[in-house]
């Protein structure tokens, strides 16, 4: 490995810590929602908002952080994110109610926004053609890294609560161990802060701004002295051919809106529309989000599905690996169209397996039930068989009250569900993978490739957007899609979702791999 090949590899990795933060920021509520539910006494909406909340804010974060960065920089923009991050993860630890919690993660989602968006756009202007795709997902490797780590941190701070040890009733995680799970990111987010003190500004932002001096060092250090006069001059080329775009480095009040509906940009627009929205109406957040609230309805408990949660992370980190090795060998296409086939497949599993369930209270369920639950009401369900999920949600809370059920919940389901449980983390583990090697890290690769330079920071902030409004989307309708559609429905609306992802993408999307950001923009916006 060459010294500048060593070079961008460090500031790829660097700068992609913000995929980490991102990924631990978004995942790690998955356990806290059922604390925060019965701390807070929420209803499914509600609890659908205190996740979704960050995701909304990371929507307006996404809307300004591409221009801002167009006009700043990418570096300081980034800075801003991680300083986000931690002041997030500190106020969120000690919120004394759910609104003070909900503004805090809103913080957090200002800085999710920005590092989504600004961290592969700027690993991407920093890469050579033919490691491109590679280096850009190393920031959704992070993502995955940070899904991953969140996942295993609950569930080792749920296991402390059963701890007898001095030290942790001393820090209290026996009696707010939710608030660790938040508060803990406080450390990883002030190592990005420190990190991007070691990065440079991105080559093709200072040649925007007509510091080519800079752009020709920087380029120097990543790509070498002998490529580094070549880039720089299709840099230049591509910033000549377009002279009325300069505006985009201007201010976030003169967008070049119209630049960016221009009929030129058609194409790439509706491509990055089209897998922006792909990318999170097939339900991927609602299952990272959610993960171990989808495995209590599959009948295993709450340690359990805390247990499979973890596992959940570390498919999706090695499926995640395996696109990265992929990527700039096989290309985007096949990566996308063979994880939409298996997205499809596994969805529609999840669709049957759940509506193949019974749910029945018999002597033996009855007994086995907490002592301070009231069982005698329900010996009057006793040896029922309820078809779905909906139907034994509505008859149990109608016999003990809708509080009392979303108490004990995970109990209740784990005594009565006769469903094919393995199936169902088969199913889920299939679509995380598929997922993994598909959508997750080729949706950013394309996002960074398919603009041309003067009007990318903006371009992505509009995608970005879009993606991070469905996203938002999903994670607060998903609660109230379990408790009145079923889960078996919701997973068939997924599923359906991704079939005519399928067919886009096969019908649509051209292959990028191996070819400049200049040539990209050459054929696919100037032509």
């Amino acid at each position: 490995m060459g010294t500048g090949t060593r070079s961008t590899v460090r500031i790829a990795l660097f700068v992609a810590l913000g995929g980490f933060l991102m990924g631990f920021d978004a995942s790690v509520i998955s356990g806290v929602v059922g604390f925060v539910r019965t701390e807070f006494d929420l209803t499914s909406l509600q609890l659908g908002w205190g996740v979704a909340s960050l995701t909304l804010s990371a929507t307006v974060s996404m809307l300004v952080a591409g221009p801002l960065s167009d006009r700043l920089g990418r570096r300081p923009v980034l800075r801003l994110a991680a300083a986000l991050f931690a002041l997030s993860a500190i106020a969120s630890a000690v919120a004394p109610t759910f609104a003070t919690l909900v503004v805090a993660r809103m913080l957090g989602g200002l800085g999710v926004g920005a590092a989504l968006i600004i961290a592969p756009m700027y690993i991407a202007e920093m890469a050579p053609s033919d490691k491109r795709g590679r280096l850009v997902s190393f920031n959704q490797l992070n993502i995955v890294v940070g899904i991953s780590v969140a996942f295993f941190s609950n569930y080792l701070i749920l296991g402390l609560t059963e701890s007898t040890a001095e030290w942790v009733q001393w820090l209290g995680v026996d009696h707010g161990p939710w608030r660790w799970m938040l508060g803990i990111e406080a450390l990883p987010a002030l190592l990005y802060l420190l990190a991007l003190l070691y990065v440079p500004e991105s080559p093709r932002w200072l040649a925007m701004r007509g510091r080519e001096t800079e752009a020709r060092h920087v380029l120097e250090e990543t790509c070498g002295p002998d490529r580094a006069g070549q880039e720089l001059e299709d840099v230049l080329q591509s910033l000549r051919a377009q002279p009325g775009e300069q505006r985009s480095t201007i201010a976030i009040a003169d967008l070049p809106i119209a630049d960016l509906l221009a009929p030129a940009m058609r194409t790439v627009l509706m491509l990055g529309l089209a897998v922006a929205v792909l990318q999170q109406i097939t339900g991927i957040n609602a299952v990272f989000f959610y993960a171990p609230m989808i495995f209590e309805q599959s009948g295993i408990g709450r340690d359990a599905s805390f247990m499979q949660a973890v596992l959940v992370g570390l498919v999706n980190v090695v499926f995640t690996v395996v696109a990265m090795l992929l990527i700039d060998k096989i290309g985007r296409r096949p990566l996308l169209l063979g994880g939409l086939a298996g997205i499809t497949a596994c969805m529609l599993t999840l669709s049957w397996a759940f509506a193949d369930a019974t749910y029945t209270l018999d002597r033996q369920a009855l007994a086995g039930l907490p002592v301070e639950m009231d069982t005698a009401e329900l010996t009057a369900l006793q040896d029922r068989v309820f078809p779905s999920d909906l139907a034994f949600r509505e008859a149990v809370s109608k016999q003990i009250g809708a509080e009392q059920f979303e108490r004990h919940k995970a109990v209740l389901i784990a005594a009565a569900m006769d469903v094919r449980s393995l199936l169902i983390l088969v199913s889920i583990l299939g679509f995380v993978a598929s997922f993994a090697v598909s959508l997750g890290p080729v949706m950013w690769v394309l996002f960074s490739e398919l603009f041309p330079n003067t009007l990318r920071g903006l371009a992505v902030s509009v995608v970005g957007v879009v993606n991070s409004a469905v996203s938002f989307t999903v994670q607060l309708v998903f609660p109230w899609e379990l408790e009145h559609l079923g889960t078996a429905t919701t997973f068939l609306l997924y599923g359906a979702f991704a079939l005519i992802g399928l067919v886009f993408v096969w019908y649509k999307l051209p292959e990028t791999k191996e070819r400049t950001l200049e040539e990209l923009q050459r054929e696919l916006v100037e032509a």
